[in-house]
């Protein structure tokens, strides 16, 4: 039976390996046929700016996998938008398609979900 999976990140993409965690998670989710989503909040945002490149820092560049999550079904991708407003990102500075969320909306999607994974 599938289950609506939430996976949250809330830290910067090159502070510890909790964005590669978070991908990890949401691929293994989506191969065990879960309805993944993927909330990116607070400096979490930055994972998902182009031109982002970990292999400069000597770690393995999984921004590259970001782009294909939706051949793995893991196709609800959200940005907390008062994060974006912070970092002064728009949608055209991201590198994959993702639904900007106001806090209303971001506890509404919460309140949809059976499970939730925060790193």
């Amino acid at each position: 039976m599938s289950e609506n999976i939430l996976v949250i990140n809330h830290t910067a993409p090159f502070d510890g390996a909790n964005i590669r965690e978070g991908l990890d998670m949401a691929l293994i989710f989506a191969a065990l046929d879960q309805n993944v989503s993927w909330l990116f909040k607070g400096p979490a945002v930055l994972a998902l700016k182009a031109g982002n490149d970990a292999s400069q820092l000597g770690m393995k560049n999984y921004f590259k996998q970001l782009k294909t999550l939706e051949i793995y079904d893991v196709e609800q991708i959200y940005v907390c938008a008062e994060a974006m407003s912070q970092f002064a990102l728009t949608a055209d500075d991201l590198n994959i398609d993702a639904q900007i969320l106001t806090l209303d909306a971001q506890q509404t999607l919460l309140k949809q979900q059976n499970k939730v994974v925060s790193l």
